[in-house]
């Protein structure tokens, strides 16, 4: 199976696709890599002339203040591309690393220009997903400026159990969560030992179990109330369910 039914999957969440642009967005040319834990896929006043889908494995943005601080921006997982947005901006204003061994299919600008001038429910679903990384930046600003330590934790969580669950599984389900502490409070704006009093105070009221970097999730429900989690942000449709203007199709 080509490693680009991931993608294509992925951008069908938010946009219908006709099955002839399907068959358009699986006939890209593509390379395949392999990149190690921390690896960077992008840096900071990269000028690349290809877009990178994860196959496997879990990627971080992050933005480095001249103090050399670090804050995380976004989380990629399987399916997503992780700059998308470098296909209408020359050059990258973040970077791009990598949380674990990634398996990564590199589609150059040209072929994707090329596609969406022939292929309109294609390109549609392409700046779909563009745009939908600019709503979860404003739900991660939200989390960041006017939540608290607990429920900024517990909204993440939240986040990661219904990006991961592709709509086959309840969300809520055990899933992996490869992030150090360190990683997290860059993340969420804390500091490391908040991170871990906080993850202690979930787990001994139940909201959570976790161990090393698994997280299971007893109470999807109660989590969701202690996080105030709605998904809107995230603008997913499962793909029966997804509608779109006829005009996309």
């Amino acid at each position: 199976m080509s490693p680009l039914v991931r993608m294509v999957d992925k951008l069908a969440l938010h946009a219908t696709i006709s099955a002839q642009d399907r068959v358009g967005l699986l006939e890209l040319p593509y390379t395949t890599r392999f990149f190690e834990t921390g690896s960077y896929l992008l840096r900071d006043g990269d000028m690349p002339d290809h877009c990178g889908m994860l196959v496997s494995g879990v990627a971080y943005r992050h933005k480095t203040s001249v103090e050399g601080l670090r804050q995380i921006v976004a989380i990629h997982i399987p399916g997503e591309i992780y700059n998308l947005q470098q296909l209408h901006l020359a050059t990258a204003d973040n970077n791009v690393q990598t949380l674990t061994r990634c398996e990564v299919v590199t589609i150059s600008h040209a072929a994707l220009h090329e596609l969406a001038a022939k292929c309109p429910s294609a390109a549609y679903a392409l700046f779909v997903a563009t745009i939908v990384e600019l709503s979860m930046a404003r739900e991660w600003m939200l989390n960041i400026g006017r939540r608290d330590a607990r429920t900024r934790i517990a909204h993440l969580l939240c986040e990661f159990a219904f990006r991961l669950n592709n709509h086959s599984l309840p969300p809520g389900q055990a899933y992996e969560l490869p992030m150090t502490q360190e990683q997290l409070a860059d993340a969420l704006g804390l500091t490391a030992v908040h991170i871990n009093r906080t993850l202690k105070g979930l787990i001994s009221d139940g909201l959570i179990t976790h161990s090393k970097r698994g997280v299971t999730i007893p109470d999807w429900e109660m989590l969701v109330a202690e996080a105030g989690f709605n998904s809107r942000y995230l603008h997913i449709s499962p793909p029966e369910t997804a509608t779109q203007s006829a005009r996309h199709a």
